[in-house]
């Protein structure tokens, strides 16, 4: 049993995996022996050793990384690159959030491609009986319907991806057992030694290495990632089960075509997709609506599993804030516009771009296999530091880094047939990524912190002052001080120096996202009593961050023991028992024109305020856009003052002393 993560085995256990993890993996027989074979001649070698490939490529990397490693390095129950990074950032290695983001940024390029090409590589099936009929306008159609349907929510449709999905694996199955079964040869290709073969002596007609045809081979592990993303939705043990189902059809499935291949050695493909044509006429309408549909829920996980992603690095604070929506009841999923939009467009290109789908399959795999590899590098840390296990860890980096390393150079001869696409979003995401750690860090090393306790008799000396105006009965700061002790310089600035704001009431808010994923608790200090208060809010990178939400919900639980009146606190609306004012204020932290930087800092600091001025605004991210909320700027020194001269001159000290002498001046 899975007791861990609540996720018990069961049989609805596994049909729910079916439908959220192996719809992309599950797909994959619609183009992989297509894509090994490419234009070459069949032969023996070449079909024994691709399906050879095959069955390792599941094996070591699939069975072995993902459902027995990775499975096993959960996060009380959740998995993915973020859960697996906040397993070993309290390790305090710096670098771990490099794998991180750059895993992050693969992943989601890949949110591009996949709807793209796997919805393609379905429809396509339809040119078998009708060569001139137009697939792009088809596909596109179908990727405008899948993307606008996102803002609805996914829980009532979901409910049938299971069921649809292993009706899918049971026809793939089926199919490949009939063609299997006309030549049972192909068996000998669980033999490795075929796949060393194919990879070592190995030339095609024009000259090029076996070696090459890796990235092919590589189509057919695309979407293990997911098995560890979705642990949180299914459990291990579910997916661990549904997974032995699922590679038992996939293998019977390519074992097929292999045998379909074999009977035609010395032929070319000449177009034909290996998939297809183990279906019968009579069943290929069929075939193609059920294939379209397997690809159809293979890209609703891949977007949901994007905006999970997106969701977590936001709260994270590496990706820009942006609106989040939550279509249904159905825990964990959300829906955010802006990616979906862009999701949405991105695929659209690489239909527009690549047309058919065998030219999509240089963009898709490379920049998964950075992933991969990223996820490897966290992993072996992982296990190197969390559970002490070197031997275990130097096998895990041993054969990993130099499977996924050769799968790499593989992929790369891909980049000018379409890997520059999917590489350069990525770089782009990871770029953006990287100004929003580093400005980050330059901010949270240039903030000052100074002890609250020395500001406790001015702030009640400022309550009680009448020749202030009260900016609010009370006012809420949020404040990068993670304890009562000490507090940001720059909320000091606002509330004395920058214009004296006087309140009945102080709130410093600090809310932390904590490594725990659904963490949701909170922690008051009080400061003065009933005048200032100091409340520390603990998040999950899962849990949903509606501070204002949560905010209301503590000072109802305070003013149920009577720490505070939230009554107001005017006589004219406290007779009618009007609740009272709150002020939020916002501050934002701006690099002093006063600094000198250096040229990295200065692009690091322009490339935030553009990535800024197209984000969510502070208070909108919060859920603070309908309280009373006002934004400061406030400057901070990112660097040494920068030194400036400046003499009075002579002049007119001697012109005074002439003036004194006529008796001008007395």
């Amino acid at each position: 049993m899975d007791t861990k993560n609540g996720n018990r085995l069961s049989a609805a256990g596994v049909l729910i995996s079916l439908g959220i993890i192996y719809g992309d993996i599950g797909t994959s027989p619609l183009y992989t022996f297509r894509a090994i074979v490419g234009t070459s001649p069949i032969s023996e070698q070449l079909v024994l050793g691709g399906l050879s490939c095959i069955i390792w490529t599941l094996t070591l990397i699939t069975t072995i990384k993902y459902v027995y490693l990775a499975l096993n390095a959960d996060n009380k129950g959740e998995g993915g690159i973020f859960a697996l990074y906040a397993l070993v950032r309290k390790f305090k290695a710096k670098w771990v959030i490099f794998p991180a983001i750059i895993g992050c940024a693969t992943l989601i390029s890949d949110g591009f491609i996949t709807p793209a090409f796997s919805i393609s590589a379905a429809i396509e099936g339809l040119t078998i009986d009708y060569p001139s009929i137009p697939t792009v306008p088809i596909v596109i159609g179908i990727l405008i319907l899948i993307f606008v349907f996102q803002q609805f929510g996914t829980s009532v449709v979901g409910k049938t991806f299971g069921p649809i999905m292993t009706i899918w694996f049971g026809f793939i199955a089926v199919f490949g057992v009939i063609h299997l079964s006309q030549n049972f040869t192909v068996l000998k290709a669980f033999n490795p030694i075929y796949a060393w073969d194919l990879l070592v002596n190995y030339r095609s007609e024009v000259g090029v290495g076996g070696f090459w045809l890796l990235g092919a081979v590589f189509l057919c592990t695309t979407g293990a990632e997911a098995m560890y993303s979705d642990l949180g939705h299914c459990g291990k043990s579910n997916i661990r089960v549904g997974w032995g189902f699922v590679k038992v059809c996939l293998l019977l499935n390519y074992t097929g075509q292999a045998a379909w291949l074999m009977a035609r050695e010395g032929t070319y493909l000449n177009g034909l997709s290996p998939f297809y044509s183990l279906i019968p006429d009579e069943m290929l309408i069929f075939a193609i609506i059920i294939a379209t549909l397997a690809a159809i829920i293979a890209s609703q996980a891949l977007i949901s599993g994007t905006f999970t992603l997106v969701n977590e690095a936001m709260k994270l604070k590496l990706w820009p804030s942006t609106r989040v929506r939550y279509p249904s009841q159905m825990k964990g999923q959300i829906y955010i516009p802006a990616i979906n939009w862009i999701l949405l467009s991105g695929a659209i290109l690489v239909v527009l771009i690549f047309q058919e789908s065998h030219r999509m399959e240089g963009a898709y795999g490379l920049a998964i296999t950075f992933d991969m590899l990223m996820t490897t590098t966290l992993l072996v840390y992982y296990f190197t530091t969390a559970k002490k296990s070197t031997f275990r860890s130097a096998i895990l980096a041993l054969i990993f880094f130099s499977l996924e390393g050769v799968f790499l150079i593989s992929n790369l001869s891909k980049f000018n047939h379409g890997g520059w696409f999917s590489f350069a979003i990525a770089f782009i995401l990871f770029l953006t990524m990287f100004v929003l750690l580093k400005a980050r860090i330059l901010r949270d090393r240039h903030t000052e912190f100074v002890d609250l306790k020395h500001y406790v008799p001015l702030i009640q000396d400022l309550q009680s002052d009448d020749t202030i105006p009260k900016e609010a009965t009370n006012l809420v700061y949020m404040a990068v001080a993670d304890s009562k002790r000490y507090i940001d310089s720059n909320i000091i600035y606002s509330i004395f120096k920058k214009r004296p704001k006087r309140a009945d009431v102080y709130w410093f808010l600090h809310v932390d996202t904590v490594d725990s994923p659904y963490t949701s608790k909170y922690s008051v200090d009080t400061i003065i009593p009933k005048k200032c208060f100091f409340v520390r809010i603990k998040l999950g990178f899962k849990a949903d961050h509606r501070v204002n939400l949560l905010f209301n919900k503590i000072l109802h639980d305070m003013a149920e023991s009577a720490e505070i009146d939230l009554v107001s606190h005017y006589d004219s609306l406290r007779k009618h028992s009007m609740p009272a004012d709150f002020k939020f204020i916002i501050l934002h932290s701006l690099a002093s024109v006063d600094s000198e930087i250096s040229n990295f800092d200065n692009l690091i600091i322009q490339g935030y305020r553009f990535i800024k001025s197209h984000s969510l605004a502070t208070e909108e991210m919060y859920g603070l856009e309908l309280a009373n909320v006002e934004a400061e700027n406030v400057p901070i020194m990112v660097g040494p003052p920068a030194k400036v001269r400046i003499k009075r001159e002579k002049e007119d000290a001697e012109r005074q002393k002439e003036l004194r002498y006529h008796g001008h001046i007395e």
